[in-house]
């Protein structure tokens, strides 16, 4: 357990910046503004999320923060945020998990997108969002696994998890899910690399520090 718990808290102090979207580790400063999504019964709905009052959210960050099992990113508008338009939850566009479901084997990771900002859907930031996440689960957690359960409703996510190579699997008419799987191969983490070839990873922290020192 020590080991899991190391490598899913990997990314507190990482930033993974792409050209659409910028990946940072899910902190309380983000809670508010997620608090303020989740009261969405649209994104209850797509998420099959129950709404949570504010301490109740702060308590999830936190909790999630400390899971074994669980690494999460908010997810940044990167021409809004590289270009200091606002605070980073001004930025703030969605979020992206990766859960390590199978305890016998932790090569597999279920992984969870949802782009909650509706101005900043279909101009391909879950797309990015995905591939980005993909590429760290990859590179740095050792998946090479992936699932995706996905609302039967949604479309448009069951769409682009397609397009990313995933295969549907099976569907569950109680729960009115679709799961979707993809295998990383030798020639699917190659394409994984080209695709995410321009992504920058940053220290958070040294992040933070230049923003106060700007802010001064």
């Amino acid at each position: 357990m020590r080991s899991r718990l190391r490598i899913m808290k990997i990314n507190q102090n990482t930033v993974l910046q792409g050209k659409k979207v910028t990946l940072v580790p899910y902190t309380s400063a983000h809670v508010s503004r997620y608090h303020e999504w989740m009261k969405s019964e649209e994104l209850q709905r797509l998420t099959a999320s129950e709404p949570l009052s504010l301490e109740q959210e702060y308590e999830m960050q936190h909790s999630w923060q400390e899971d074994a099992d669980k690494c999460t990113f908010i997810v940044l508008d990167t021409e809004r945020w590289s270009g200091h338009a606002g605070t980073e939850e001004d930025c703030m566009v969605g979020d992206v998990n990766l859960f390590l479901t199978d305890m016998e084997d932790p090569t597999v990771g279920e992984i969870e997108v949802m782009i909650a900002e509706p101005s900043c859907r279909g101009r391909g930031f879950g797309k990015e969002t995905t591939l980005i996440m993909m590429f760290y689960g990859v590179t740095k957690l050792g998946i090479t696994k992936f699932e995706a359960k996905v609302g039967q409703e949604n479309e448009a996510s069951i769409s682009m998890f397609k397009k990313l190579h995933f295969k549907e699997v099976a569907v569950n008419r109680v729960f009115q899910e679709v799961t979707l799987k993809l295998d990383v191969n030798e020639q699917q983490r190659q394409w994984l690399l080209e695709q995410t070839n321009h992504v920058e990873e940053k220290k958070y922290s040294v992040l933070n520090l230049q923003t106060r020192a700007s802010e001064t």
